[in-house]
């Protein structure tokens, strides 16, 4: 029977340990597999003395060996805390360990190279409120096996508390999924698509009752943790209750962290909570701020029956009042939370991360984790081991991609050729990998890199992970699986940063340095090469290149790119064999055509400014669109006011209209007051308010003023005649000459003077100039 696992998990009863593992079966019911199993890890056989004489433990003699080629032998514990209570003591005696920080659970996993979906095989008893277990079916000590299965019968439940304005007395918990709508209420009111109980105890009760008869996999909410379970969990404890809503008997535990800087974490036994917000950060899914009104309104065109500041308020007068009214909106709420899940596909999104990595849903973001679940299962196969990870500060920082100095202005028809997943690629092309590398470049038949690194010339652990996962992403294309090629984009994308992350186990510098001096080698060589053919190479951004042609048209353009790609890739195929005698796996793509192309200087400079231009993308249909990356428009601490005017400006100069009045009228109207609702900055703070020290930048002086009320990492303010002020306690009249100076003008010039002409010959109108009328 074939099973998707929510969460793994152990536990210790008589001084032996048992894996569990707790999902849904293919045939709708929930399951438990359990497991006895032995935790372990290894050190060098040649320290096996020095380590019995430290602690006696049992150990067995392996065939492994660590990279160096040294024989290790295994130590054996009874129970998950032995291991690192005598990995530390090892450690301070020198003795360096290998695989000892590895979570029970996934080490399980990893032996039984289970990556999501497992095969059970074996008898099953039915689990009962006698055994403490809350799930269909109980297998004890089964056979597993890796599986391909893709769950869709996974059961979600949304739910969403209602509080007075303090947080202290519960109103409400709404729950809501496919087949179930409903909103537990004190009250005495018959209440439509709603249970009226007489206490908040009685609501607790049947909240918990009501969760453990859907016995959902995935409890979901917005804010989901660090407020309504937060709250429920302080109430089950006021009133002495249980806090007991997963699938066993042991209660429920919260790690809430006050910090914006840290998400906080639910336990639920054999279930698995995801905060909505986390889901859609974790899968890249921007927002301006992470409101549940801003999600609504932007991914489903809904609202919020009740929004922000007046929001209490209404909240207690229903309760007191209109009870059916805040029914309806506290439904809605939950109702909201998991139709963005459906709409953004993110929860979609993360299952097959899961299943692509081997992360339980709440740590497919965990692109470490995610490396050592693939990495370890290959690496055990070839007969070596790991080290243990130990963090090392970065003495240096790691290169990073080549980025090549603009050339600016502004252009009539640009392509850009950009190479298909350009690290993965290198990794698989020229064999980076850590099992692979030799130091000190000793020996023979060796790729070394520009940076000096050196790997045997095989076929590596990583580019063997990067090959498979490229199958499966071709695979995925073909059957027109957009969230499985997107997961997988996501995770070989993931490789280079975990490489250059310092706590990975295989964290090296001169490896993770390997990858971009490569990278920048390769895009310098394909750009002289693109020069050489007669064309002009304006900017280059570590895998793409930006080419003026001397065309007139979409077609031209678009046949001069191809033919730029197709000679660029044959000159690979021939390079990467004859200077390394590897098979080549770059391949330079001809990407899109800009009809007109707009590269920005420095302000006040004549350089161009990197990773930042805009232009007006043009396809084969005649269809246009303005692309703008790394400007105003599309940064969130510049105002909606500057993104309108930048956009608006663009426009009009990329299809060759005079914008001299556009211009003129735009600043009249900010000083008669018309664009108000577009001053509003919206700013991140980074650290606790506290923190800044050195400097207070505006959005902090406004993040100061908002003391107690201050909700959010994201703080909107706007710019007044008395400095900055929280939008929610603005005091004073705004400083219009400074959204003029500060905003329209900088954006203005930046164009403006590739005409020969400034935003403040236009405002005194001392120019007669127009900018297309000599053309």
């Amino acid at each position: 029977m074939k099973g998707f696992i929510i969460h793994p998990t152990y536990k210790v009863e008589n001084n032996k340990a048992y894996v569990y593992l707790f999902g849904r079966l293919e045939n709708n019911e929930s399951f438990l597999t359990v497991n006895e199993y032995k935790p372990y890890f290894f050190i060098r056989k040649a320290d096996l003395k020095n380590a019995l004489g430290v602690e006696k433990f049992d150990y067995q003699a392996t065939s492994l060996k660590n990279f160096e080629g040294e024989p290790v032998v295994r130590i054996v514990m009874r129970v998950p805390s032995e291991v690192a209570k005598l990995r530390d003591k090892l450690s301070d005696k020198g003795i360096q360990t290998y695989e000892a920080d590895i979570r029970f659970a996934y080490r399980f996993m990893i032996d039984k190279l289970i990556q999501g979906s497992i095969d059970i095989r074996g008898d099953y008893e039915k689990g009962e409120v006698v055994n403490g277990v809350f799930v269909d079916r109980v297998y004890y000590e089964p056979e597993l096996r890796p599986a391909d299965y893709l769950p869709i019968n996974l059961r979600v439940l949304s739910i969403d508390v209602e509080t007075d304005k303090k947080a202290e007395e519960l109103f409400s918990v709404s729950l809501y999924s496919e087949n179930y709508k409903r909103v537990i209420i004190r009250s005495d009111k018959k209440l439509r698509n709603a249970l009226s109980v007489g206490s908040e105890q009685e609501l607790l009760l049947k909240f918990r009752e009501a969760v453990l008869s859907l016995d959902p996999d995935i409890i979901v909410g917005w804010n989901l943790i660090d407020f309504d379970l937060f709250i429920l969990e302080k109430k089950f404890r006021q009133y002495k209750l249980p806090f007991t809503l997963g699938r066993t008997e042991s209660p429920c535990r919260l790690r809430i962290y006050r910090s914006f800087f840290q998400d906080s974490k639910a336990d639920f036994p054999g279930r698995v909570v995801l905060d909505c917000i986390h889901v859609l950060k974790n899968n890249f899914i921007a927002l301006d701020d992470y409101k549940l009104s801003t999600a609504a309104r932007v991914f489903l065109n809904d609202s919020k029956m009740f929004e922000d500041e007046e929001r209490g308020d209404l909240i207690e007068k229903a309760f007191k009042n209109n009870p059916q009214l805040l029914v309806d909106y506290n439904l809605k709420d939950s109702e909201l939370a998991l139709r963005i899940l459906k709409k953004t596909t993110a929860l979609e999104l993360s299952i097959h991360r899961s299943l692509i990595t081997g992360m339980p849903l709440d740590r497919v973001r965990a692109s470490v984790a995610s490396l050592d679940s693939l990495y370890l299962k290959e690496l055990r196969k070839k007969g070596f081991v790991a080290p243990s990870a130990s963090f090392e500060s970065k003495e240096e920082r790691i290169r990073g991609g080549y980025v090549m100095s603009p050339k600016p202005g502004i252009y009539d028809y640009v392509v850009v050729c950009d190479f298909k997943s350009l690290y993965p690629s290198i990794i698989r092309t020229f064999n980076i990998d850590p099992w692979s590398f030799v130091p000190g470049c000793k020996g023979k038949n060796l790729v070394k890199a520009p940076n000096g690194a050196c790997f045997k010339n095989q076929d590596g652990i990583l580019p063997l992970i990067i090959q498979r996962l490229w199958e499966q992403r071709e695979q995925a294309r073909r059957k027109g699986d957009e969230l499985a090629r997107h997961a997988i984009k996501i995770l070989m994308n993931s490789f280079f940063g975990v490489m250059a992350n310092p706590t990975c186990r295989f964290y090296n510098r001169a490896v993770a340095n390997a990858i971009t001096f490569f990278g920048q080698h390769l895009i310098k060589l394909t750009a002289r090469r693109v020069e050489e053919m007669g064309y002009k190479v304006i900017y280059g951004d570590t895998d793409s290149l930006f080419i003026n042609l001397d065309v007139h048209t979409y077609d031209e353009a678009a046949r001069i790119g191809q033919s730029i790609s197709k000679a660029i890739n044959a000159f690979f195929r021939e390079y990467t064999e004859k200077e390394y005698k590897r098979k080549n796996y770059l391949e330079l793509e001809f990407e899109k055509v800009y009809k007109r192309f707009l590269m920005p200087r420095i302000r006040y400079a004549e350089v161009g400014s990197k990773k930042r231009y805009a232009g007006l993308l043009v396809d084969a249909n005649g269809n246009e669109r303005i692309d703008i990356v790394g400007l105003e428009f599309v940064r969130r601490d510049w105002t909606e006011l500057a993104r309108n005017f930048q956009q608006e400006l663009l426009s009009r100069v990329f299809h060759k209209q005079e914008v001299a009045d556009y211009i003129r009228r735009i600043v009249k109207e900010v000083k008669e007051g018309k664009h108000d609702k577009l001053l509003v900055y919206r700013k991140a703070i980074r650290k606790e308010v506290e923190a800044y020290t050195k400097t207070t930048p505006p959005h902090v002086k406004a993040a100061r003023l908002l003391g107690k009320d201050l909700k959010s990492s994201l703080i909107e303010y706007v710019i007044t005649t008395n400095g900055p002020e929280p939008v929610q306690k603005k005091k004073h009249r705004i400083d219009y000459e400074h959204y003029i100076e500060k905003q329209i003008k900088p954006i203005a010039d930046a164009i403006l003077v590739f005409y020969n002409q400034s935003f403040e010959d236009i405002i005194a109108g001392s120019s007669q100039k127009t900018l297309f009328g000599y053309e």
